[in-house]
């Protein structure tokens, strides 16, 4: 299931504030804006959610709507806010956090912890989910479908490599010399089989995170409002990255598309490849070779940002309203709960007492790939996010595709990107 590639879904009204929250009849209706996931029957098991939800709380209608890809969702949501009809929750990127709360759109979860359960259910959450869902002392958004960066192999294309099958690369090094014995070139000396594949279409500046994590470096301060992307680890990393390319030839040159390459991977264009733990069900289902999952290699250090969005819960929503999406939001989040999500999806489960549930620890016991994203959680890093931060990421986004492209070296497109966010975010200082 491709992390940030989604159908658009059956809402286009949604956009338009013709559905906003309104008072039903029998009580409290919300809507709830999802976008919808490539790769799985996501839509259904959000339906029987709402469904499960309202079995418990008859006085609580959800309308679940599915408003597009994250990007879409985020515009319809903030465009329907500034008609003051906004969905009472919505599921959004964790890094659009400081952007909402820019716009005043949102209200801290905080307000309504209130009893002992609600603190020891908001306190569960994995440490490194919180680090892009808190801010100034307070949690703004409430982790839901998260994710981190994992390197998945084909053990056959090892084996035939003369590789170990059941050892994945676990430095840099390794990772370039591995994947030069992993491409296979045709007599013609054209590629049949690339060694590694780390995307850079969409979102680049999340795959580049975890290399400058791994690379030393750290891409922006908590409160949002200051950037390093010319620093010379980040620089390093770049480097890294266009390097496996154009001097050890071992990754496709150009742009690495992130919706093909969980295709190309089914179908033996590449034995190595970068994509999130999001994907796991979907490789697991479409993979006809037996396959590895592992932490990402490390540079200086091991590391990955984490991806993938959280709950919110409108300001322009009625109090009625707002205290039925907590209970919304904490009832899709149980351990019980989590723990199916991420069995279904092959999201990480948001909470460690998720991993604790017989039907999570069942699971990994028969497929322990399925707890490699949630041991990388030790390294991982809140993924980038700033003020204005579409502004932000699309500077870093241009400027890493001009390197990768050959437009820029690495240096001027970090110095550039920096000058661009350095621009931006001034006034936020």
């Amino acid at each position: 299931m491709d992390r940030r590639q989604f159908l658009v879904g059956t809402a286009a009204l949604a956009g338009s504030g013709l559905m906003g929250p309104v008072r039903a009849q029998a009580g409290t209706e919300i809507s709830f804006f999802y976008p919808v996931a490539v790769g799985g029957p996501i839509t259904k098991i959000i339906d029987g959610y709402a469904a499960d939800f309202q079995k418990a709380n008859p006085d609580v209608k959800v309308q679940p709507i599915y408003a597009g890809t994250y990007q879409e969702t985020i515009v319809k949501a903030l465009t329907a806010h500034k008609s003051g009809t906004p969905p009472v929750t919505s599921v959004l990127l964790s890094t659009d956090m400081f952007t909402l709360i820019d716009e005043d759109a949102i209200v801290p979860i905080d307000q309504f912890v209130k009893t002992d359960d609600d603190k020891k259910w908001l306190q569960g959450f994995f440490p490194g989910f919180m680090l892009n869902s808190q801010t100034g002392g307070q949690t703004w958004g409430v982790p839901f479908q998260r994710s981190t960066i994992v390197l998945y192999w084909n053990k056959e294309a090892f084996k035939e490599a003369g590789l170990d099958p059941e050892t994945p690369p676990k430095t840099w090094q390794e990772q370039v010399a591995f994947a030069e014995k992993l491409t296979k070139r045709d007599a013609s000396g054209n590629v049949t089989q690339w060694g590694i594949q780390i995307p850079s279409s969409g979102f680049p500046y999340w795959l580049f995170q975890a290399l400058a994590t791994q690379a030393g470096a750290v891409l922006m301060n908590q409160e949002g409002n200051q950037t390093y992307f010319d620093k010379p680890e980040v620089i390093e990393a770049l480097q890294y990255w266009v390097d496996l390319s154009n001097k050890y030839k071992v990754q496709p040159p150009g742009i690495v598309e992130w919706g093909t390459t969980p295709k190309d991977f089914f179908e033996r264009k590449v034995a190595m490849m970068w994509t999130t733990t999001g994907n796991l069900t979907n490789v697991r289902t479409n993979a006809k070779f037996p396959f590895g999952v592992a932490m990402l290699p490390a540079g200086k250090q091991p590391g990955s940002p984490t991806g993938g969005g959280n709950f919110y819960i409108s300001k322009k929503a009625t109090p009625e309203q707002q205290q039925a999406a907590f209970k919304l939001i904490k009832f899709m989040t149980t351990p019980e709960r989590a723990a199916q999500w991420s069995i279904d999806t092959g999201y990480v489960a948001v909470s460690p007492a998720a991993y604790q549930t017989p039907a999570m620890q069942k699971y990994v016991s028969e497929f322990p790939p399925a707890a490699v994203a949630r041991d990388q959680l030790q390294y991982a890093v809140a993924e980038l996010s700033t003020h204005e931060n579409q502004r932000v990421t699309k500077a870093l986004n241009d400027n890493l595709q001009a390197a990768l492209t050959g437009t820029k070296p690495p240096v001027q497109a970090m110095k550039d990107a920096q000058a661009e966010a350095e621009r931006i975010l001034r006034a936020y200082r």
